[in-house]
């Protein structure tokens, strides 16, 4: 039995599963699936992984105060974006630009990965109960963050893997 508290214990395979489901999009992936269109205006399963990593990467730093782990990641992508574009609002246009294939994208997830770990590593229900967002009502506190951050990245996981599905039959 893990001594863990029941809540950081759900929050850490939480993240598992996010991880692992990141590799197995992206393992073995390559440019022509990664940037493959279901339509003109869709998302590319490039975009959806890069998009989902730069939201856990800027969240969780924002949340453990670290340095996020894209600083040391920016460079290799070379995106056309300004420094701290996480992918919101993000135009068509901007879906085609990401042009990486999985090696990359897997890396860059793999440090975001870790720096989320030891972050979940450090929690307490003090930590989980301090509210970090006050423009929200009610306003939003770090296990609120945690989840949406969850919310989001399965959601991409699960557009991407569609997305990959389709690639693979084409």
């Amino acid at each position: 039995m893990s001594d863990l508290d029941p809540t950081t214990a759900l929050l850490q395979d939480s993240f598992d599963r996010v991880r692992d489901l990141v590799a197995s999009v992206t393992d073995d992936l390559d440019l022509e699936a990664a940037t493959f269109r279901v339509d003109a205006e869709a998302n590319t399963v490039a975009w959806l992984v890069w998009h989902l990593t730069r939201i856990q990467d800027d969240h969780v730093a924002g949340l453990s105060d670290e340095e996020q782990a894209w600083e040391s990641w920016r460079e290799r992508f070379d995106l056309p974006f300004d420094d701290d574009a996480t992918g919101y609002g993000q135009s068509s246009d901007d879906v085609a630009a990401v042009r990486v294939d999985g090696e990359l994208l897997a890396g860059y997830h793999a440090d975001v990965d870790a720096l989320t770990r030891r972050y979940l590593d450090s929690l307490t229900t003090e930590e989980l109960e301090r509210v970090v967002d006050e423009r929200w009502d009610p306003p939003v506190t770090a296990s609120a963050r945690l989840v949406s951050v969850l919310g989001d990245c399965l959601q991409h996981l699960g557009q991407a893997s569609f997305v990959l599905g389709v690639a693979s039959r084409r």
